[in-house]
């Protein structure tokens, strides 16, 4: 891990003058204030020394063994910190049965998806593998999240700065908290359904004439869901052969009605993902906003477009839409939209935490040069002599 070098300015733009001319000025109220603190100097730093872990290693890669035995070892014997582990991780026969690591694992502490709340045991959390590990320690936090560092072991690695090689010192440079942070913003969605099962009437809820009352009846049958996302959450037509037909709410106003293949409310971080693929812009993971990418449209004029971080949006099928809709959130929990269903998106205050290799801008643009290739082009051949006379 490189030296941090401490920026001269913020990488946020300078604080604006609040007077215009002579006269005018910006009406200032007090409650709208917000202090930022500049990305530049976000440093990861422990209250308390940290001691448990949570190892995160992509399944069914065999590449990958003997890395997790190894850093599971220097975690366990050498830094004697708690490790926890996904049961399913430890099912692969290749570690279960491998005896001579058996008394390091015998030390794990496991959990299972959708079943173990581990939100509030684990200190930080190492990643091996691609970036589909990342988007998958974000789903099992669905508040504070620990800080993540990520080892590229898998195809792509946008996300996972840190190569293998070296990881001793590098785990104990951040286990001492010596390391940069990147907050990369994640979405809250609010998935609200409407329970399509006749269910069976509450007799406090039955009015004398055998009718349920409005209210009530709005409350029983409706379902919610709620999602942190850190890519992407993706709107689209399904298996149907027709066009998603889909309203686009900004703060309650109706923006747009999307008509095409579907529609990506995307992060700065997942600008770079399914966003990049259908023609957004790529975002650097400081800038606070929201993206909203079309797929498909079914207009020429319809471009992706940046909204602020702090917005609403409500994503509802249109009322004369000839099908449903389907939703994922980063590629999981994908689900049906019909009518009357609604999908609310905003900013979460719950960012992920990302350690830095060297500190954010160097990483990001070093992750769009080697993983995407950006601007990669050969080079114009300057003039000769000759050719310089000529002109």
């Amino acid at each position: 891990m490189e030296l941090f070098c401490r920026r001269t300015r913020s990488l946020h733009g300078p604080c604006p003058v609040t007077t215009f001319g002579p006269k005018a000025c910006m009406l200032q109220n007090p409650k709208t204030i917000m202090h930022i603190q500049d990305p530049a100097s976000q440093r990861l730093t422990w209250n308390k020394p940290p001691k448990s872990v949570l190892v995160i290693k992509k399944i069914r890669d065999a590449s990958l063994l003997q890395p997790f035995k190894d850093l599971c070892i220097y975690l366990s014997e050498v830094n004697s910190m708690i490790v926890y582990v996904e049961k399913k991780v430890l099912e692969d026969p290749a570690i279960a049965n491998d005896d001579s690591f058996g008394p390091v694992k015998k030390k794990f502490c496991t959990f299972s998806e959708d079943y173990d709340d581990i939100s509030n045991q684990i200190d930080f959390i190492i990643c091996l593998g691609g970036d589909g590990t990342l988007l998958y320690a974000s789903s099992l936090f669905p508040g504070s999240v620990p800080p993540v560092m990520a080892f590229h072991l898998g195809s792509l690695g946008f996300l996972t700065p840190f190569n293998f090689e070296n990881f001793q010192s590098q785990v104990t440079q951040v286990i001492e908290g010596n390391a940069a942070l990147v907050l990369r913003s994640r979405l809250k969605v609010k998935v609200v359904k409407e329970h399509r099962e006749k269910k069976t009437m509450i007799q406090n809820g039955i009015e004398e004439n055998g009718v349920m009352s409005p209210s009530l009846e709005k409350e029983m049958f409706k379902q919610v869901m709620q999602y942190q996302v850190l890519n992407e959450v993706v709107v689209d037509r399904g298996p149907s052969s027709y066009l998603s037909n889909v309203d686009v709410f900004l703060d309650g106003h109706l923006i747009t009605t999307v008509q095409g293949d579907g529609v990506i409310v995307s992060t700065p971080t997942g600008s770079t993902a399914y966003a990049a693929a259908a023609g957004a812009s790529m975002i650097h993971p400081n800038v606070p906003a929201i993206m909203i990418t079309p797929i498909c449209p079914h207009s020429l004029s319809f471009r992706p477009i940046v909204v602020p971080a702090g917005v609403e949006l409500k994503i509802m099928l249109s009322p004369d839409a000839r099908n449903t809709a389907w939703v994922s959130f980063d590629g999981r929990k994908r689900q049906e939209i019909c009518h009357g269903d609604s999908i609310n998106i905003t900013t979460s205050c719950y960012p992920l935490p990302s350690i830095c290799f060297q500190d954010p801008v160097s990483d990001w643009f070093e992750s769009l040069a080697e993983c995407l290739h950006w601007n990669v082009r050969k080079k114009q051949n300057n003039f000769t002599v000759d050719e310089e006379e000529e002109f």
